[in-house]
């Protein structure tokens, strides 16, 4: 076998092929999970339509969906081309000979979980017949040469349903994110055989279908309001690409017993000690409130890295003092009140500066931004209240 045989093909798509370092493996086999509705048959049918424009060959195997509404679907999306070939069937034999007739260099399974083999003792989505058919559809792959994506569920947790097993038998397993009621969509890589898994490809959900995002970070600042108390700037990386996103909290006093702790797009658990630390050691009292927090536009940050940013917006909504608009945070908390760096600030502020931001307020032991933002930097969450003019008073 050539080396250029195992090379990664691109798909088309600048987003998908961001995520896969380069794009589909001839013969490799790719788990995509995700929520239903959340966009996952959309974005394999425009792969596929962009797969077949460059000279390949796909076929998708729709076994919880009729060939009419794929293709109503497709010509919805302008991805009705010719190379693409759509048979539905819940036969695993069928499916295969289906395959075997016309020749893909792309095979789509959607969904893993509703395809069955006749010959395996067990009924359909079980674990046995899932792992089963699995077991054929990569031995087919890695035989044919042919680049094989297999849709799976998940639970309610949002890991993928099944045995743990299909995760060791695939080459990639990918998750395909978002809130159904935003229009951003992440698709991140757990585990790929052929590169790296740092890279996250971002798409909006538009009327024409899903389109790649090169700068999310502007179309999740994009109807930001200024001069509004308790906003503030964070940014995270995705992956391994900063992205800076608006982190607003609300503080209102409380009727109730027992007050109301709301975390939309964080862990409920960074937002409680963010609370806990306010109260103990920057004397801000929030025991009778009221506390919502949310990550603007449906994205969901669980890094340490937006401690700071949350403790920020937690004083500034409490007091009515605005945290000015030029200005981002960012660094981790502790349990004393201590501020810790976190890791790849260099790049998260020089995605601030290039976005415009002036300043940026960080941990005492940041290193120095090579944007030109001007910083404030603090040893503790009180110091960084104190210094931003945020104290209660």
């Amino acid at each position: 076998m050539s080396v250029e045989a195992g090379l990664p093909r691109s798909t088309g798509l600048a987003e998908l092929d961001r995520s896969l370092a380069g794009g589909l493996v001839p013969g490799s086999v790719t788990l995509l999970g995700g929520e239903p509705g959340i966009g996952k048959s959309t974005l394999l049918l425009q792969l596929a339509a962009a797969w077949a424009r460059r000279g390949g060959r796909a076929l998708i195997v729709a076994a919880e969906e009729s060939p009419e509404q794929v293709r109503r679907r497709a010509e919805r999306l302008g991805a009705a081309v010719d190379g693409v070939g759509i048979v539905s069937t819940t036969s695993l034999p069928a499916a295969l000979d289906a395959a075997d007739a016309f020749g893909p260099d792309l095979l789509v399974v959607d969904s893993i979980q509703a395809v069955a083999d006749p010959a395996v003792a067990s009924s359909g989505g079980g674990v046995t017949q899932v792992r089963e058919c699995t077991a054929q559809l990569v031995e087919r792959a890695k035989t044919a040469r042919v680049a094989t994506i297999l849709v799976g569920h998940v639970t309610k947790d949002g890991a993928l349903a099944g045995p743990r097993v299909l995760e060791h038998l695939v080459d990639t397993v990918c998750s395909f994110d978002g809130e159904r009621h935003h229009s951003l969509r992440v698709l991140s890589v757990a585990k790929h055989r052929f590169g790296p898994t740092g890279e996250l490809g971002v798409f909006e959900m538009t009327a024409h279908g899903l389109e790649g995002v090169d700068d999310p970070s502007r179309l999740l600042l994009g109807d930001r309001r200024p001069g509004i108390a308790g906003s503030v700037v964070v940014p995270v990386l995705e992956g391994r690409r900063p992205v800076l996103v608006e982190l607003q909290a609300l503080v209102a006093r409380s009727s109730l017993a027992t007050p109301r702790r709301s975390a939309q797009g964080i862990p409920a658990g960074r937002l409680a000690l963010a609370i806990a630390v306010l109260e103990q050691r920057v004397g801000c009292s929030l025991a009778s409130m009221d506390v919502f927090a949310s990550v603007v536009g449906g994205v969901k940050v669980g890094e340490p890295a937006l401690d700071l940013g949350l403790g920020l917006a937690l004083v500034s909504a409490l007091t009515g003092v605005a945290i000015g608009p030029d200005l981002v945070a960012c660094g981790e908390v502790g349990l004393g009140g201590e501020l810790r760096q976190v890791v790849h600030t260099d790049r998260r502020l020089d995605e601030a500066a290039r976005l415009g931001f002036g300043r940026a307020c960080v941990p005492r032991s940041a290193p120095d931004p090579a944007g030109g933002l001007s910083v404030v930097r603090a040893a503790t969450l009180a110091e960084a209240v104190d210094a931003l003019g945020l104290a209660p008073r």
